[in-house]
């Protein structure tokens, strides 16, 4: 049976979409909202950007703020969270030997991005190796065990992309404040899957994407700053660095202005808002849950399969992943070189769902959002059960 939802969405009638989680595509209304925010610049360029653009941002900011339950004035409006995280690297003061704390679970391009910043000033990045299966006590003890005194940044996921797992991220945050160590947060898969709100996990960064579970547009995102680190703050696109349109110094400014771009994603996060919040968070976390679990029951009945990290179901939302019996020819695959079961499943079955390794493991990733329904499920099962490169 469709899902009541779908037809809130424009997708391809001919592909099962399960990977919200990597691109969320936006219902019509929040298309529209965006549309509406282009045509607006494409009327009347010179008014739409000098005389109304930086206040649409900052409505934008205090209706993003007022669902994280923080102040507009912790927030700048930025692409997505890579973009964010680039920007706390910019802006966080690292010397020769300091040391930056990952884990084993990070998205590759944060650890690219801190890679490089340690580079460039003779710091290091250490990995947290975490347990497996993960504990939150496993989780801690892991992270303090790497800790030492030059130890000056911890970076860690809200919702790890590969292995779709929550981490305790309020009790990094308290531990690491015990050794007056920073923390940022990679939250893309957290925002709208998760209630967040930056003051109470008690972080220094935290950077988001829209194009989640939130529904926004592609390319919408944010960061958020504890004001302690608001003057720090840097670019690393060098624009004007101030208001042109002549309103007070804020240090968003920096971030606001990064040349001529059209600002349409990001002015769409309030419709996604509205979108979500009319229909339910909670209605659209049951949904997805429901969805996600099911079909992890399923794959679990699969030979060779196995939960990835996350043994209790209750630590599931709208996002799990599942561990895959490995072919005896089977090399891991890596970013832009999708594993064959996912080729498979794209070209002959018509389903989109990631299949790629993490340490070594092969797994499959399953994300579901309100368009998604119990045939999409089906279908996905039915499908592996005939694909020639799942053993």
């Amino acid at each position: 049976m469709m899902s009541p939802y779908r037809e809130l969405w424009d997708l391809d009638p001919e592909v099962t979409y399960l990977n919200h989680g990597s691109f969320g595509p936006s219902p019509i209304e929040v298309r529209a909202a965006r549309e509406a925010f282009s045509l607006q610049a494409e009327r009347q360029p010179m008014k739409f950007f000098c005389q109304r653009m930086e206040e649409q941002l900052t409505q934008t900011a205090e209706a993003l703020a007022g669902f994280l339950k923080t102040d507009a004035g912790r927030l700048v409006l930025i692409d997505n969270a890579t973009f964010a995280m680039n920007i706390v690297a910019e802006s966080f003061s690292l010397s020769e030997g300091d040391q930056v704390l990952l884990t084993d679970h990070e998205y590759g391009a944060v650890r690219n991005i801190w890679q490089r910043r340690c580079r460039q000033v003779g710091a290091s990045v250490v990995t947290a190796k975490l347990p497996f299966p993960l504990d939150n006590d496993g989780i801690l003890t892991a992270i303090e065990g790497c800790l030492t005194d030059r130890t000056k940044l911890i970076v860690v996921s809200h919702i790890t992309s590969p292995t779709a797992a929550i981490l305790p991220v309020t009790e990094i945050c308290q531990r690491a404040r015990h050794s007056g160590i920073a923390v940022a947060i990679d939250g893309p898969h957290a925002i709208a899957m998760l209630d967040v709100c930056p003051e109470d996990i008690g972080c220094d960064f935290y950077c988001g994407s829209g194009h989640k579970w939130l529904c926004a547009s592609f390319g919408s995102g944010f960061l958020w700053v504890h004001p302690k680190h608001h003057s720090s703050v840097r670019c690393p696109i060098e624009s004007w660095g101030g208001s042109i349109a002549g309103r007070p110094a804020s240090w968003q400014d920096r971030i606001n202005w990064l040349g001529t771009r059209d600002p349409a994603p990001l002015l769409s996060i309030s419709a996604a808002i509205e979108f979500l919040q009319r229909i339910g968070l909670d209605a659209f976390r049951r949904h997805a849950k429901s969805l996600v679990l099911e079909a992890r029951r399923q794959l679990l009945e699969l030979d060779g399969a196995g939960p990835l990290c996350t043994p209790n179901p209750e630590n599931v939302v709208s996002m799990c992943s599942v561990e895959l019996p490995q072919p005896a020819d089977w090399k891991p695959g890596f970013h832009g070189h999708p594993d064959p079961l996912q080729i498979e499943l794209r070209d002959v079955h018509r389903i989109e769902i990631p299949v790629a390794s993490w340490n070594g493991r092969r797994f499959l990733r399953i994300s579901a959002h309100l368009y998604n329904s119990s045939d999409d499920v089906t279908r996905l099962i039915e499908s592996l059960q005939s694909c020639k490169h799942l053993r």
